[in-house]
């Protein structure tokens, strides 16, 4: 299996010679990003390399950003929390004078296709909630030590540190200039977080939304827009004061070693992508991805010790960050592959007996912490995944706890009533168990588990549900509890399953997209399930549009003198 060891974010090119996105990234690598640690306190300093876009055809002014940047500094976010436990507090800064970030570049946007676009604000976004996650939950605390002019996504990323601090120079101003400047949204949750994590009054958030300059000095602070207002001369003296304040009340443990992230092993082809413990095969005729996880033959370490000494090897994060690494991959580089089939292999008790280690020691072992956080915002990456998503539960599966969250993940689940469909005379049978970690361990974007949303309401169900953690369900009491679509005999299976892919690959994906992302989540709603559905849906719908995208649109004129020709029709 090829070993990758590349330390660029360039496109990587697979048999065939079509050119693939890398999600690969090292800091000994990065052209835009520098880390830089100090004691409990880490500096990462945006300098991004005008010349090294990751595709051809605009250059990275201004500290603006394109897929590449964002790429290195969610490789950062990840390796501060595994890498680095002794860091408390993380400062975001600019290292170009008088400029934090332009935000998108803007000859990206207007060049790219609309699938592209889509997904970089996606993924975007998912980043500054990694950020805003690392805050919560890791004891790692993000500050913005804005040096310098902060617009439209430089905005962003400042929103998503928990301080913001804005150098007193009478032209720093921030703003969020996408309606006058570029017909579309701050796309990276610029509105959602403006409002709803900054309270920033929704008359103010409108002023400032539609003013190109921004807000700048005593006005920024008394909006809420910014936390606190530095003179330059003390600027740098400040921010380090605050972020020494944010690192005393941090839950990062004393004196851990972390653990090194080495490279993922993977081997790519025009058919498949495989990693040690997960694999995709492609049907191109069929638009249909078939993903496999495997749980490992050796059962879970006896302790924490073992945990720790075997790292990234350690399966439950080698897992994820396959995991991760794949859904990234076929979400940027496969977008007409538009089924995923998500299948399990292996000992179910062993995968069980992984998960017991980690959340036995939740809370108490910093590592044991990290890797389920990692893998909530695994699961969370899928359930805003644009693709139609269908669990097989197969004899030989490992529908178990933390796996059959994979299942429930999906739009429909299926098991498997009878013998393996090529050995009709084994005794083997799928079965379904669930784990205390099924009823909250890993909540979706709206704060629920999949099983509260699957059964939104029904809280004597799930009442239920819960009396039968650790007993081995059957197909049949899988289907009466509901934890699945249909359980087809093996004398069905197979016709069924074709027809759910056949009837998939027959429908509109965008109509497909909407009823996906609208069912996926029910019940309350939060800043995160805003960004992703109500937000990303009008962003989708306007970059499509002509006033945005089209010849004489704002993003194409963006920068040329010429006005952008507006139709004026609401619609």
């Amino acid at each position: 299996m090829a070993v990758a060891t590349d330390r660029e974010t360039a496109p990587e090119v697979r048999p065939g010679g079509a050119a693939q996105v890398s999600f690969d990234a090292h800091p000994d690598g990065y052209r835009h990003w520098r880390l830089r640690l100090d004691g409990e306190i880490a500096w990462l300093v945006l300098d991004v390399d005008e010349a090294a876009g990751l595709v051809p055809g605009y250059e990275l002014k201004l500290n603006s950003y394109d897929l590449g940047v964002d790429i290195e500094l969610y490789d950062a976010t990840q390796r501060l929390r595994f890498e680095h436990p002794e860091v408390c507090a993380v400062v975001v800064t600019s290292g170009k004078d008088r400029v934090f970030c332009a935000g998108a570049n803007i000859r990206m946007l207007a060049g790219s296709p609309h699938e592209w676009k889509v997904n970089f604000c996606k993924f975007t976004n998912e980043t500054r909630n990694a950020i805003e996650d690392a805050t919560a939950h890791s004891g790692q605390t993000y500050l913005a030590a804005v040096n310098g002019s902060c617009a439209g996504g430089g905005y962003e990323l400042a929103l998503a540190c928990e301080r913001i601090l804005l150098v007193d120079d009478n032209s720093s101003a921030v703003a969020l200039p996408e309606v006058p400047l570029l017909g579309v949204l701050p796309g990276t949750g610029g509105l959602t977080r403006v409002v709803d994590k900054r309270r920033v009054r929704r008359d103010r958030a409108d002023v400032f939304a539609t003013r190109p300059d921004g807000i700048r000095g005593r006005t920024a602070v008394q909006w809420r827009l910014v936390d606190e207002l530095v003179p330059p001369r003390r600027f740098h003296e400040v921010v380090r004061q605050r972020a020494v304040e944010a690192a005393a009340n941090s839950s990062r443990p004393a004196g851990a070693t972390g653990i090194e992230l080495t490279p993922l092993r993977r081997a790519v082809t025009e058919h498949a992508i495989s990693y040690d413990h997960v694999a995709a095969e492609f049907d191109r005729a069929r638009g249909l991805v078939t993903i496999t996880v495997r749980v490992p033959d050796e059962p879970a370490p006896s302790g924490p010790d073992a945990m720790h000494a075997r790292g990234a090897a350690f399966w439950p994060l080698a897992m994820t960050r396959e995991l991760d690494d794949l859904i990234l991959r076929l979400r940027t580089n496969e977008p007409a592959l538009g089924t995923w089939v998500i299948r399990t292999v292996g000992d179910p008790d062993t995968a069980l007996g992984y998960e017991k280690l980690l959340t036995d020691r939740a809370g108490t072992d910093w590592l044991a912490s990290e890797i389920l956080h990692y893998y909530k915002r695994t699961l969370k990456r899928l359930d805003v995944t644009s693709r139609s998503l269908v669990a097989l539960i197969e004899p030989g599966s490992a529908a178990a706890g933390m796996l059959f969250e994979l299942a429930l993940a999906c739009d429909r689940q299926y098991i498997l009533d009878g013998p393996p469909i090529d050995d009709e005379d084994s005794d083997e049978r799928a079965s379904i168990t669930l784990s205390e970690a099924n009823f909250g361990a890993f909540p979706m974007g709206n704060g629920l588990s999949r099983l509260a949303c699957r059964f939104s309401g029904e809280d004597e169900h799930l009442a239920w549900l819960r009396g039968e953690v650790g007993r081995t369900l059957t197909p049949a009491e899988a289907n009466e509890l509901g934890l699945v679509t249909d359980a087809p005999d093996d004398i069905d299976w197979e016709d069924e399953i074709r027809l759910v892919v056949e009837g998939r690959a027959a429908l509109s994906p965008d109509a497909l997209s909407g009823m996906e992302a609208n069912l996926r989540f029910v019940g309350p709603e939060t800043m995160e399930t805003k960004i992703f559905g109500r937000l990303s849906a009008w962003q989708n719908w306007i970059f499509n549009r002509p006033n945005a995208a089209g010849p004489d649109g704002a993003l194409r004129r963006y920068g040329t003198g010429q006005k952008a020709v507006f139709d004026r029709k609401r619609v």
